[in-house]
């Protein structure tokens, strides 16, 4: 298993797509540096919610690509096959690719992270806050956080790349459920607040998505950003309930992955 990930993690750092990703992390960070001349009150703030959303964003992509690069490009040409020539179970080359990714992504985390915390370090600096941000454990604990979104989205990815016979379709559904779990939570709190007085709405969709919540994990839960941007903190309940969320989840979509793929004809 440990040769997969090792594997794993040299062949992503070479692909071209993913250094692609990498330069656009280095450019939406710049981008959250400029954001601050929007704001004259709370540069650094600004600096730091846009900084947040890129990050997101360009692990969202690494996660999705790495996986389809790693296993569901391998699948496609067949070359896995050689991979499963070893005396090696199934189970432990899915497992072995997963840990790489997310390895990569908490290098990846780190990386944008830094780049992050040095434009809000020098945003603004002549100017300052009525309320300051944090930059130190709550910021890199929202950056875990973060790391965390990209990994169950990864695990998603492989379990799709793991039955999926279309080459970018563990991509599109990759993507598409990052969507869907990180605006779960902001609709379902939308609907609960009243949906503003509009009943139909809340009748006609209400059901649906909290049936929904029971199957789709709610990402929102990992993104902690109001805790270094405006000091509100997380209960230890709220923070120990996205961790389990976000093992649970992750354990569950490896399981389904790795019995769809031990199942799987390659001829």
């Amino acid at each position: 298993m440990w040769a997969f990930c090792l594997s794993a993690w040299r062949s992503g750092l070479r692909s071209r797509a993913v250094m692609l990703i990498l330069m656009l992390g280095v450019v939406l960070v710049g981008v959250a540096a400029l954001a601050a001349s929007f704001s004259p009150r709370q540069p650094k703030t600004v600096t730091m919610d846009v900084g947040f959303s890129g990050i997101r964003f360009c692990l969202i992509l690494l996660a999705v690509f790495w996986v389809q690069e790693l296993v569901g490009r391998e699948v496609e040409r067949r070359t896995v096959l050689y991979a499963l020539a070893y005396p090696v179970s199934r189970a432990a080359y899915l497992l072995g690719r997963f840990l790489g990714v997310s390895a990569l992504l908490v290098v990846a985390a780190a990386a944008f992270g830094a780049l992050l915390w040095l434009s809000v370090a020098f945003s603004a600096s002549h100017y300052v806050q009525g309320y300051g941000v944090d930059t130190g454990w709550a910021y890199w604990l929202t950056i875990l956080g973060l790391s965390a979104d990209a990994m169950v989205v990864a695990a998603f990815t492989l379990w799709i790349a793991s039955l999926s016979t279309v080459q970018m379709l563990p991509v599109a559904l990759g993507t598409l459920f990052a969507v869907a779990g990180k605006s779960l939570g902001a609709v379902l709190d939308y609907l609960g607040r009243g949906a503003d007085g509009d009943e139909a709405l809340i009748g006609r969709y209400g059901p649906a998505l909290q049936l929904i919540q029971h199957v789709l994990p709610d990402l929102s839960r990992l993104d902690w950003r109001a805790w270094p941007m405006y000091g509100i903190q997380p209960g230890d309940g709220a923070l120990l309930y996205s961790s389990v969320l976000a093992i649970g989840y992750i354990t569950v979509l490896l399981a389904l992955a790795v019995a769809t793929f031990q199942r799987r004809e390659f001829f």
